[in-house]
């Protein structure tokens, strides 16, 4: 399991252009993106595998394509359990908040697509730990934070 992109834009909406390394910081998400914030989607992430079902179609996507913040390859994303603990990369800790998303109007992505598996198939997360994070990083998932019974 690990990262294959990490990828940021200066405004919502619209396909993320890839960087070479990015950072996460506690409580907002990944530095220098549009969608960070103190809220429950902080940083998106899309599987690889979600990004080639889309290519299978004809549709030239590639990773941050979808707007997605990380992407993975190796891990069901949308299997993990809300509360599921993700290291990813050496330092960084990220928690699962949220199992796709309601798009309400179809957005530049759509458009441009012609579908989107974000809503479907994407995850959102809140950063619980901040750290750089590039392609290549390892991914790590950790047992979810039990409730105090």
């Amino acid at each position: 399991m690990k990262i294959i992109a990490v990828s940021t834009s200066d405004q919502k909406g619209v396909p993320k252009k890839n960087i070479s390394a990015g950072r996460l910081i506690e409580d907002f998400g990944v530095e220098g993106d549009a969608h960070g914030g103190p809220w429950h989607r902080q940083v998106s992430l899309l599987a690889l595998e979600s990004i080639k079902k889309m290519q299978d179609l004809g549709l030239k996507v590639h990773p941050g394509s979808f707007a997605e913040n990380i992407t993975t390859e190796g891990i069901g994303l949308p299997g993990l359990p809300l509360g599921t603990r993700l290291r990813l990369g050496p330092q960084a800790l990220v928690e699962v908040t949220q199992i796709g998303k309601v798009c309400h109007d179809r957005c530049a992505i759509y458009r441009l697509a012609g579908d989107c598996v974000m809503p479907r198939e994407g995850i959102f997360v809140r950063v619980l730990q901040g750290g750089p994070v590039k392609p290549g990083d390892v991914i790590t998932v950790l047992e979810r934070e039990k409730d105090d019974e």
